[in-house]
């Protein structure tokens, strides 16, 4: 039994998609290879570059920094050269499906370059912005300004150092609240953990007590501190008398500072104000009311 031809309006409906199927059996191959070398180089080639950044900041020149600046340093430039491959990679691939699915092609693409161009123009003034946080934050990772885990100040805003990305500084304080700086507008920073940090505070005790004897005191508990085993490795420099401050016929500042690894202020001052607390008690010193 003879097949009856196709009614001619479903075959004219039919005759309009013949264009898209022959390109999509002309492109489809290359351009599936496109996405799939390029979902591997993003995310293989991201993970090979974040171990060559760590095992270079492990070369000589580097020997000198303490490990917590190593570790820090590591942590911000494998996030800084992983997020500049994957944009890398993004862009790569997305110029070759482009060229793969339209270029080659037999598509009028006159208008849509027209159209193309006048946009490009009012993205460029408003891309501005956006060059110069990139640039900023390059320049900031190549100072070695802070670092991920570094405790900062900027611009008013303090926490520690979460992300720094090609166009943001992301940090969150002690609330627990994040805060995104673009960091084009990153003029002053104070990093609390640079290098070293300071165990510094101030206790108040009765004006009418022997200011020497405290001093002593005071530098006994944090020799004793510093050479105990779980404290040796984080104190620099024992936490110790450094002079009086303000005083008034109730009450005497007494400023106490030592120098500790990065980040490891606020556990000594902790630890030294309880022992001074117990050691204070114990040599009958008044505490200011």
């Amino acid at each position: 039994m003879a097949v009856k031809s196709l009614p001619v309006w479903l075959k004219s409906h039919l005759d309009i998609w013949d264009p898209f199927v022959h390109w999509f059996n002309q492109h489809i191959g290359a351009m599936l290879v496109v996405i799939v070398t390029g979902t591997l180089g993003y995310y293989i080639g991201g993970s090979v570059l974040e171990k060559l950044v760590k095992r270079f900041m492990l070369t000589d020149r580097h020997r000198e920094w303490h490990q917590k600046d190593i570790e820090k340093r590591q942590k911000t430039l494998a996030a800084v050269v992983k997020n500049l491959w994957h944009i890398f990679i993004a862009v790569i691939v997305g110029i070759s499906l482009f060229r793969e699915g339209f270029e080659k092609a037999d598509v009028l693409l006159t208008p849509l370059f027209a159209s193309a161009g006048v946009i490009g123009v009012v993205l460029g003034f408003g891309a501005q912005s956006i060059v110069k946080d990139f640039l900023a934050g390059l320049f900031i990772i190549a100072e070695n300004q802070y670092r991920v885990g570094d405790i900062v100040d900027l611009q008013g805003s303090e926490g520690t150092v979460e992300r720094i990305g090609s166009r943001t500084t992301v940090i969150r304080d002690i609330e627990g609240n994040v805060h995104y700086l673009p960091n084009g507008s990153v003029t002053h920073v104070i990093n609390k953990t640079m290098g070293y940090s300071m165990a510094r505070f101030v206790i108040t005790i009765d004006p009418a007590s022997d200011v020497k004897a405290v001093s002593l005191l005071i530098d006994r508990v944090g020799k004793k501190l510093a050479s105990q085993p779980k404290w040796k490795t984080k104190i620099l420099e024992p936490p110790k008398f450094i002079s009086v401050g303000d005083f008034t016929g109730t009450s005497l500042e007494i400023i106490i500072a030592g120098k500790t690894q990065s980040s490891d202020q606020w556990a000594v001052i902790a630890e030294m104000r309880r022992r001074l607390l117990l050691e204070l008690d114990e040599a009958n010193v008044k505490l200011a009311p």
